[in-house]
């Protein structure tokens, strides 16, 4: 699937200097011989949440995994402050739909993990991985193997790691989409609370468009070339002001046609 070149730019972001500024500029997306999008312009502002919806296929999470350096772009400019993607690089955090703890370590030590591999002593490892724990609700847990611990709890396990090593750029694939609603909802709150401060670029993927309205400051409709600022203050009984229910009616409209 291919788009028209449209420029996505951040009237809306919030604005932090910890954070990175992720751009793309005439940029094709997928693999040789296979594009699934293509002279896409967007902008992500430092500090901001870009939220990020589309069809099946439309090219989200490659979207996630070139922004990583993981996949390079088959054409355009993909930047970090305006310096190349290339390779990934640890300020630049991927989180999955699937936790990926490592399950013979702990909870503490999984946390631990990106600062050991940075090199941070042990001493300071363990404080930043506790002080994490405790943000995210799961201080009493840290002795505990993964197993041991719910859906829910193992995916806070992973937004704990991926933010004690404090990188500039968070990229996340559908990180909530397996969970119940429940679990999902407390997710989301949790992921805006902890975010707080940060400083951190946000470029969250998701198929559902209600958490896109509550957790972006805008949403970038892929396949379309648009982009849409989000009404705040960030409230979740906002899903029936009158500005949201429009907002939430041209993105199903956007991503139907």
């Amino acid at each position: 699937m291919t788009s028209p070149s449209k420029t996505l730019s951040p009237t809306a972001a919030r604005t932090s200097p910890r954070g990175a500024r992720l751009t793309l500029s005439g940029v094709a997306l997928g693999r040789p011989g296979a594009t699934v999008l293509d002279g896409l312009d967007l902008d992500i502002a430092p500090g901001e949440i870009l939220a990020v919806v589309g069809p099946s296929g439309c090219g989200k999470s490659t979207l996630l995994r070139t922004l990583a350096g993981l996949l390079p772009a088959l054409g355009g400019e993909v930047a970090q402050d305006g310096e190349p993607i290339t390779a990934p690089r640890a300020e630049r955090a991927l989180v999955f739909q699937d936790d990926a703890l490592l399950p013979w370590r702990t909870v503490r030590a999984n946390v631990e993990l990106p600062l050991a591999i940075r090199g941070s002593k042990r001493a300071e490892r363990r404080r930043k991985a506790e002080q994490w724990l405790e943000r995210v609700g799961l201080a009493d847990r840290a002795a505990h193997l993964p197993y041991r611990i719910s859906g829910g709890q193992r995916q806070r396990v992973q937004l704990a790691r991926a933010l004690a090593a404090e990188p500039r750029a968070v990229l996340m694939d559908e990180p909530f989409g397996a969970l119940d609603a429940q679990t999902r909802a407390g997710m989301q709150q949790l992921l805006v609370d902890v975010l707080r401060g940060t400083g951190a670029t946000v470029v969250f993927v998701t198929h559902d468009v209600d958490e896109a309205l509550f957790l972006g400051d805008r949403v970038a409709l892929l396949g379309t070339g648009r982009v849409l600022d989000v009404p705040r203050p960030r409230d979740r009984a906002a899903h029936a002001d009158p500005a949201t229910v429009a907002l939430r009616r041209d993105v199903l409209e956007s991503l139907g046609s």
